[in-house]
């Protein structure tokens, strides 16, 4: 056997080496990258900006695991108890629950895509960057987009939405219950009964809150609920977390145009994800890697237990506002009630560069904080508590680093 295989390679030798020269035929303009001949390499650093998050040891072992096929049975297991979860932390019994391939911006648009039609009304709430995002996303829908705007760092009270309502007749209301450009928190309670009596869905953004605050889709009357996986979850960045009321799927099952997006719509997805009681058919190819992460991420705050976490953030946001104002730093948010626990931001000092400020952290703490984003960009320094890095310890890291950049980074005094 051996050597009838020794003799049909010698024989075939000519002949590959003509297909070898054929499927080359040209000659490589690109070289292979010296950089990929080297390890990959990644310092070890403290997240504590408004995200992406550090991960618990269980997550990352997650990731380390082997691949299944999406197809496969085990995979639909996993996914089924991921679909249990967000139930679990979005506090919803709609079986019309799935995790999103891609980030929250994908959620986001995933929502947006298949409730809105071209000519709808849509109300934003626009107080940070999330609501300009969704406004601009409707636009591109075609939409006819109401703004309700506020100055960064503002919340919207149910008078104001009221009005706004009978005002603009919209068929959907968005507001960021964590506006984590600015560090603020938009109370829910009373919205969705608000938008039910003027025949609106409600749309919430749930990013930055997720396990930190208390938030009941179904019992707030919340339409459509989505988060991400890299905040609170301390999963990696790269699939999020939405649920649809009755009423949201009743209007995307019945609208008379098709999705923009073969990708996000959401008829297909539900199949995929076992949402619709009908055999599941092939519609993308899964993060399979990121779902067994996001998995974890979610049996670890199963086992924490929702209000533990929501005491946990609140706890250690407590103690960093204590440090913070003994530091002699100005909350950007004025009012203590409506601060978001997961991302506090302050007001950058006078006569600071908050770059030099981020980058002292950086540099001789390996600490990541950020400056501000959209409309907070240039005004505040923003620091995130979020999941297993909302602790105490952590807190005095980062108040102890802050303390020494103010003594060392230059400072204009005119």
């Amino acid at each position: 056997m051996l050597w009838a295989l020794t003799t049909a390679s010698v024989a075939l030798g000519p002949r590959v080496a003509g297909w070898v020269r054929t499927m080359a035929s040209h000659r490589l303009l690109v070289a292979p990258p010296e950089a990929l001949r080297k390890p990959l390499s990644i310092p070890s650093r403290l997240l504590l900006g408004p995200g992406p998050s550090n991960l618990p040891p269980r997550v990352l072992a997650a990731g380390g695991l082997q691949m299944v096929g999406h197809m496969h049975k085990e995979m639909f297991q996993i996914m089924d108890e991921i679909k249990e979860g967000i139930q679990y932390v979005f506090q919803t019994r709609s079986p019309l629950t799935l995790a999103v391939s891609g980030s929250g911006h994908c959620a986001l648009e995933a929502a947006l895509f298949n409730l809105l039609e071209p000519g709808d009304p849509f109300l934003v709430g626009v107080n940070g960057v999330w609501g300009q995002r969704a406004a601009d996303i409707g636009e591109r829908i075609g939409a006819r987009v109401h703004l309700m705007i506020k100055d960064p760092g503002g919340h919207y009270t149910l008078q104001e939405v009221e009005e706004a309502l009978a005002r603009h007749k919209p068929a959907l209301l968005f507001l960021t219950q964590g506006e984590s450009s600015t560090g603020v928190l938009q109370p829910l309670e009373g919205y969705g009964e608000l938008c039910h009596r003027h025949r609106c869905l409600l749309l919430v953004d749930a990013v930055a809150s997720l396990g930190a605050v208390p938030i009941y889709m179904d019992l707030q009357g919340i339409d459509v609920l989505y988060s991400g996986s890299q905040k609170v979850l301390n999963a990696p960045p790269g699939t999020s977390l939405i649920s649809f009321s009755d009423k949201a799927k009743n209007k995307i099952y019945t609208r008379k145009t098709k999705p923009f997006s073969f990708y996000l719509d959401i008829k297909y997805l539900a199949n995929i994800w076992g949402c619709d009681d009908k055999p599941r058919r092939y519609h993308h190819t899964t993060p399979i890697i990121s779902l067994y992460s996001l998995r974890e991420s979610l049996a670890l705050l199963a086992e924490q237990g929702l209000e533990n976490s929501w005491r946990q953030h609140q706890e250690a946001t407590e103690h960093l506002h204590r440090r913070l104002r003994a530091l002699g730093l100005r909350f950007f948010v004025k009012d203590p009630a409506v601060r978001l626990p997961t991302v506090t931001a302050v007001a950058v000092p006078a006569g600071y560069d908050w770059r030099d400020i981020v980058q002292y952290v950086m540099d001789h703490f390996s600490i990541e904080i950020t400056g501000g984003l959209g409309p907070s960009a240039g005004k505040v320094l923003r620091i995130g508590l979020l999941g297993c890095n909302a602790t105490r310890e952590n807190v005095d890291r980062v108040t102890e680093a802050l303390q020494e950049a103010l003594q060392r980074c230059p400072r204009n005094k005119l």
